[in-house]
């Protein structure tokens, strides 16, 4: 499944498998964000599969969010490996 995101009011749906072959399209469709907000919601509910290209490009996004004082909420059951990193980074 090709990777789908729609957004409304800095609410972003995530839809189908975030991996290495789309890992582009998350990138430039984030890119500079937080330029215009203060904040945004991603749903990660719709997300099929995430590989470790995946799992890092939303890191990515976490630590622009933290660099530039915004506020970035995750919101989803998504997938373990994407949970598993962010408490992983927690416990360190």
């Amino acid at each position: 499944m090709n990777l789908e995101i729609t957004f409304a009011n800095n609410f972003f749906n995530v839809k189908g498998n975030l991996d290495r072959n789309n890992i582009h399209v998350f990138k430039k469709h984030f890119k500079n964000v937080f330029d215009n907000t203060n904040g945004i919601t991603v749903s990660i509910e719709n997300l099929s599969s995430i590989d470790r290209y995946g799992v890092s490009a939303i890191a990515q996004l976490h630590n622009e969010a933290l660099v530039k004082n915004k506020r970035l909420s995750i919101i989803g059951l998504g997938q373990n490996s994407l949970y598993n990193h962010f408490k992983t980074e927690e416990a360190a």
